[in-house]
């Protein structure tokens, strides 16, 4: 999409500081811009790239303004504006309704007329899609499902039987929604499963990333409240409770029955064990391992930063006797203090 700056300047609320009539044509980084790109600047690491770039006008905040030597586009949160202009000028691809003459229909599902069904895909009986709504290729959707309206599901999602999605819900490839927790039960020694008889219940402009899982409940109902985004290959387990706003980041694992709060962020590769609660507004750093309930907003960290092999073995020696050097340092303490 071709757009003047004047209109990014609106769509993203920034003060323009440049010619309105120039023309940009996509977005790009500071280092591998040319004429007719946008570009921004929030990382001081990127300093030199700004004083050299060739982009036709840069997103960046007005302390840095002095060091571009292009147009500017100054913003309070150059970020935030950079994704609404990326936005802008890289709109969703339109698609023509109808159903490709490879998938096959249940006569009892119930489409609305401005919906895509693609190659291979497969509805069942009673499921309802709702208005300008995009289901791509490969894709299954079982009994029961109902899909609100504008929603797009790219090739091969899974909705297993009687899955609730909301509006405007982003899928992307992989995804499989509803599929049995975890549920088993030790019978001398031998496994036997536990009928996994709740739902999936999915808001409203909601994101969800390729290969992400998200278990149907064993009793209640799994919810992914309105506008959680949930980045690649995350697990959901059974009766969890994502709040909404929160954003998910890929590889996260999240057992069951774990209600997590409004407006969080967990941090990439994170593990939550089930059966605790996370408040609002919490932010899980990466490669945290959270078993407990955290009942306070802020942040919170508990993984090991890598370090080199040899001091990491030593480290781990000493990490062995630790319980034995704080009773030392316990006992030289009331000494002390005697």
């Amino acid at each position: 999409m071709t757009a003047t700056l004047g209109d990014i300047a609106a769509v993203c609320d920034a003060e323009l500081q440049g010619d309105p009539a120039s023309k940009i044509f996509n977005v790009a980084s500071l280092r591998n811009s040319a004429p007719g790109d946008l570009s921004f600047f929030v990382n001081r690491y990127f300093h030199a790239d700004l004083e050299k770039t060739r982009a036709t006008a840069v997103v960046l905040a007005a302390t840095d303004a002095p060091a571009c030597p292009t147009a500017r586009l100054i913003s309070s949160d150059p970020y935030l504006a950079y994704a609404k202009a990326a936005r802008f000028l890289n709109p969703i691809a339109k698609f023509s309704p109808g159903i490709h003459p490879s998938a096959v229909v249940n006569a009892s599902a119930d489409i609305a007329a401005d919906c895509f069904i693609g190659a291979n895909s497969v509805i069942g009986g009673n499921v309802v899609i709702g208005s300008g709504s995009y289901i791509g290729p490969g894709c299954v959707i079982e009994a029961g499902v109902v899909i609100g309206s504008q929603c797009r599901f790219y090739p091969r999602v899974t909705l297993m039987e009687r899955v609730e999605i909301g509006m405007r819900v982003l899928l992307h490839p992989g995804v499989v929604i509803g599929a049995d927790g975890y549920g088993i039960a030790n019978d001398s020694g031998r496994w036997l499963k536990i009928p996994q008889l709740g739902n999936v219940v999915i808001g409203d402009d909601v994101e969800i990333g390729a290969n992400t899982t998200i278990d149907r409940g064993s009793l209640e109902n799994t919810v992914v409240e309105t506008g959680a985004k949930i980045d690649n290959q995350v697990q959901i387990g059974h009766n969890t409770r994502i709040g909404e706003h929160t954003a998910i980041a890929g590889a996260a694992v999240v057992a069951g029955s774990v209600k997590i709060g409004r407006r969080c962020m967990i941090g990439g590769a994170s593990a939550i064990t089930g059966h605790i609660e996370i408040v609002d507004d919490v932010v899980i750093t990466g490669m945290s391992g959270v078993s407990n309930s955290i009942k306070q907003a802020g942040v919170y960290s508990s993984g090991v930063p890598v370090t080199d092999n040899k001091t990491w073995r030593k480290n781990m020696a000493r990490f062995r006797h630790l319980d034995e050097i704080a009773r030392k340092i316990a006992r030289m303490e009331k000494l002390v203090n005697k």
